[in-house]
């Protein structure tokens, strides 16, 4: 018994130590896309040394968020090097419905799109932190669609994940480009992501032989990692709980998987 006591009292005793030495620091960074100037956050845990696995986050139609934020937090003590970009530029933060007629401006011209997050990639490719063979990409809602579209630039990134993500293919010719795997984490009752829209990009990854997963959660729609969503199903975006858990669990297996991290 006092063996146990004893290993209990140690074991405690080594989870406070790191506890203590983990601190999360976050970091406003201001860079230039082009003429544009936008304003990201780094988050790492300061404790940790040597180059690390490193998430690049693509945000929601609002711009760069307390949503994402909190993301880059839990992927930092997740022992993660972490950059929430900004892709609409320093300052502008839209709310709906203006925030839907920002988001528009990049759907209809993913040319400005895959520039504003290929800077931000270059961002977190020169971080000190960043381990440049070990660098993945997630994003939400609008940043779900945006990481698609990263992956279709040929960008040297191991594996992206979409979170409720629309799925259009403007050009599925790009899908031969993608060097990653690729998550795709939707609402199987999504209203905004047609049945044509999903059936099109799992051919453009089949076409591409992309290595990719699609995961559908029932009874999830719209927004389902988002409690700002609220939880009525019927207006088309709600969180979920349930749907929200199991996505970030998938999200984990994934970058074990991409990453060889794997216990």
């Amino acid at each position: 018994m006092k063996t146990n006591r004893a290993l209990l009292f140690i074991s405690s005793l080594l989870l406070s130590t790191s506890l203590l030495h983990a601190e999360i620091q976050e970091t406003v960074v201001e860079y230039k896309s082009g003429d544009t100037l936008c304003e990201g956050l780094h988050v790492v845990d300061s404790a940790k040394t040597g180059k690390l696995p490193s998430i690049l986050i693509i945000h929601q139609w609002t711009g760069l968020s307390d949503n994402e934020k909190m993301r880059a937090r839990m992927l930092a003590e997740l022992g993660y090097n972490v950059f929430a970009a900004d892709i609409y530029g320093k300052g502008i933060r839209p709310q709906p419905p203006a925030a839907g007629k920002e988001a528009g401006k990049y759907k209809t011209d993913r040319k400005l799109y895959r520039e504003r997050m290929l800077s931000a990639l270059e961002v977190l490719n020169k971080d000190a932190h960043t381990d440049v063979s070990k660098v993945a990409a997630i994003g939400y809602c609008f940043g779900g669609t945006g990481v698609i579209e990263l992956a279709r630039t040929g960008a040297l990134i191991k594996g992206i994940v979409s979170f409720h993500g629309g799925l259009d293919s403007p050009n599925p010719a790009d899908g031969k480009n993608i060097k990653g795997k690729v998550l795709i984490l939707h609402g199987a009752d999504d209203p905004f992501v047609p049945a044509k829209d999903i059936a099109a990009f799992e051919q453009e990854m089949k076409d591409a032989k992309v290595d990719y997963k699609l995961v559908s959660y029932p009874g999830a729609v719209h927004s389902f990692t988002q409690k700002a969503a609220g939880n009525d199903n019927s207006k088309g975006a709600a969180y979920n709980e349930a749907a929200d858990k199991a996505s970030w669990e998938e999200m984990k297996a994934f970058f074990g998987r991409i990453f060889n991290t794997q216990g």
